[in-house]
């Protein structure tokens, strides 16, 4: 018999539906400390655009993997996982509850699946070559390219997510084989994590609202100034980083490819698909238990979930 899987738990869900608020009121009650499980608020000097939660939260909550790696470092799947899983021991062996939170699938997938062992290769020029031709030729040319080269991957991923398909071809121009040739035939090792989801969810007319609202009031409390700043620094659009909603817009308007307003327009846009998306892939998580927070009340919620962590757990 092997040992028995731990028992962890994880708030998912799309992005601006509320899963920071609720992690904040769930946290203290379960003497739990965060560990954000999100691909862009792991930068460093990125905090609007990526809405990271603030350092009063932070102190009163703590957070880990925010702010752990420059904008111009490559933070892969298997990284997280590393830094997770060492998080996870140190946060247990404080007698604390790890309590992982965010809206990014695949580092879940990555963390609760099999993972392979090593890390594969990474090149910053050969990444940089395809990001700029993605922006001259286009995703959809790129993705056709990943479609040649790497059939499986490409089926497993949507063909506007830039992210995957460069660093989909970034492994095979690098290896000479393509990346998922190393997923079947490189060690792997299984989660030993036994994990209950809390999704949190709206109805899509008022997320689609939230995400408005937010992407308005990233750009009035100083998200063009931030990237800005990125930009003069050396943090450009070559990094994956900068490539996230709302950079990559805004480095367009800063490099006088949009007028400010259509950098917000297709900011919006962009996020409200990643909305769809993240729900479409979320729907196959199991076991769950969905909150739509417009349809009961955040206090009944946030009582409701601490209750379930508490029984996944084994905490009377």
């Amino acid at each position: 018999m092997g040992k028995p899987k731990s028992p962890i738990v994880a708030i998912i869900g799309p992005t601006a539906v509320g899963k920071t608020a609720i992690s904040l009121a769930v946290a203290p009650a379960i003497e739990g400390e965060v560990i954000s499980v999100d691909s862009r608020q792991v930068y460093r000097y990125m905090d609007i655009g990526t809405d990271k939660v603030s350092m009063e939260d932070r102190r009163h909550v703590i957070h880990h993997l925010v702010d752990v790696a420059d904008p111009d470092d490559t933070f892969t799947a298997a990284r997280f996982v590393e830094e997770a899983n060492g998080t996870i021991k140190r946060v247990i062996a404080r007698r604390k509850r790890p309590l992982l939170v965010g809206g990014t699938p695949f580092y879940y997938n990555a963390l609760f699946g099999e993972m392979l062992t090593t890390s594969l290769a990474s090149d910053v020029e050969v990444r940089a070559s395809l990001l700029k031709e993605a922006e001259i030729k286009g995703k959809g040319y790129l993705y056709k390219k990943l479609e040649i080269h790497d059939p499986d991957l490409a089926l497993r991923i949507h063909p506007n997510d830039l992210t995957r398909i460069v660093r989909g071809l970034e492994v095979f121009y690098t290896t000479g084989k393509p990346a998922s040739w190393w997923y079947r035939h490189g060690k792997k090792i299984k989660s030993p994590y036994n994990v209950l989801y809390i999704g949190i969810i709206r109805p899509r007319e008022v997320a689609y609202n939230k995400i408005e609202q937010r992407a308005r009031r990233q750009f009035e409390r100083g998200l063009i100034d931030e990237v800005r700043w990125l930009l003069k620094n050396g943090f450009d659009e070559r990094f994956p980083s900068m490539q996230g909603l709302g950079y990559r817009e805004v480095v367009k308007y800063l490099r006088g490819l949009y007028s400010m307003d259509e950098a917000l327009t297709y900011y919006i846009k962009a996020t409200k698909s990643l909305y769809r998306r993240q729900m479409t892939w979320f729907k196959r998580f199991k076991p769950i238990v969905w909150y739509d927070l417009d349809e009961i009340d955040e206090d009944v919620a946030v009582s409701s979930i601490v209750d379930k962590i508490k029984e996944h757990m084994g905490v009377k």
